[in-house]
């Protein structure tokens, strides 16, 4: 009968509703659609690489990329390439949908290793360092922040506090973002009217054999991002003020532990910026379509190290001082 068709007919539309509204909203069907997997690899346990990571989740976070709909696999190299190549290669076989890597020598073996996956990556020179051609647009599937700043004004500040002549520049051949910040300084020498000595450092026993001599003939040393001059920082930056020969960097944890005087990025800001290009990326922008950036020359922060200061003797003058923007006692 007509109306028992009718019937079976709605019964059937009910029951294949009843199918899909289960369907939909089943756990696992919910998680397969919302679910992002997100890899995280930092070279090395530096602060400034913890500040970062924390920067990017926390933005990642507020443009709605947060737990449970964001699975994130964090990772650490301790600071060896080797590590970074086999994280590299664990990543890979995650088949991540977006990869934030902070630290040069970290990027670049993901950066090798993987190139059908998004990567965010923080690199001291990007350029410089193969990841990308150009600032503005990679052409591959990277972009990301940097921690550059402007060597020349690093160096002003420090002519303003020392009559400088010679700066000894403490890097790791081979380490990108090490050998970019000696090329820079190098190329500075004529108008800066100053000396560059670099001191390449390959183990960490050569430290003590260099370091002696490297102080008698400066006037500064330059710290730079070298893994090997990160493990011994103290070391250095004690024997240094002993010596009453000035520290300087463009690193923030290596100003807290005692370097005299900085120039340097917001590393946590700096992490911001990295976790707002990961949200553009997983909403659909691809990563060549997105710059690499440094935070504007306004927000870079000038730091003295007042322990080290007094430690060593060092007389900051008050036109300096004034610049300063951040003491550490």
């Amino acid at each position: 009968m007509p109306g028992d068709k009718n019937i079976g007919f709605g019964l059937l539309v009910g029951l294949l509703l009843l199918i899909a509204a289960l369907f939909k909203f089943s756990p696992v069907c919910a998680e397969t659609e919302v679910e992002k997997r997100i890899g995280v690899l930092l070279f090395g346990e530096e602060q400034r690489y913890l500040a970062q990571e924390k920067g990017a989740v926390e933005k990642l976070a507020e443009e709605g990329f947060s737990e449970p709909n964001v699975h994130f696999f964090m990772e650490n190299a301790e600071g060896s390439k080797a590590k970074a190549a086999e994280l590299a290669q664990r990543f890979a076989a995650l088949k991540l949908d977006l990869i934030f890597v902070f630290g040069t020598s970290a990027a670049l073996a993901v950066a090798n290793e993987i190139k059908d996956v998004p990567l965010v990556c923080g690199a001291y020179d990007p350029v410089a360092s193969g990841l990308t051609l150009e600032w503005k647009s990679s052409g591959n599937n990277t972009t990301g922040v940097s921690p550059k700043i402007p060597l020349a004004e690093l160096v002003r500040k420090l002519q303003e506090l020392v009559a400088v002549k010679k700066i000894g520049v403490l890097y790791t051949p081979h380490e990108k973002n090490s050998e970019a910040v000696l090329i820079e300084l190098v190329g500075l020498q004529d108008d800066l009217r100053i000396r560059i000595i670099p001191v390449p450092l390959t183990r960490e026993g050569e430290i003590t054999e260099l370091l002696p001599e490297v102080l008698r003939v400066t006037d500064a040393i330059y710290l730079t991002g070298s893994s090997i001059v990160g493990k011994n920082r103290g070391l250095i930056v004690d024997a240094a003020t002993k010596a009453r020969v000035v520290t300087i960097t463009h690193l923030d944890d290596l100003a807290e532990e005692g370097v005299l005087l900085s120039m340097v990025v917001n590393q946590y800001r700096m992490g911001r910026l990295a976790g707002e290009k990961g949200a553009k990326i997983l909403r659909g922008t691809k990563p060549s379509a997105i710059p690499y950036e440094t935070l504007p020359l306004e927000q870079l922060e000038l730091i003295l190290n007042m322990k080290t200061a007094k430690a060593g003797g060092f007389h900051i003058p008050p036109s300096l001082m004034k610049q300063v923007t951040k003491i550490i006692e």
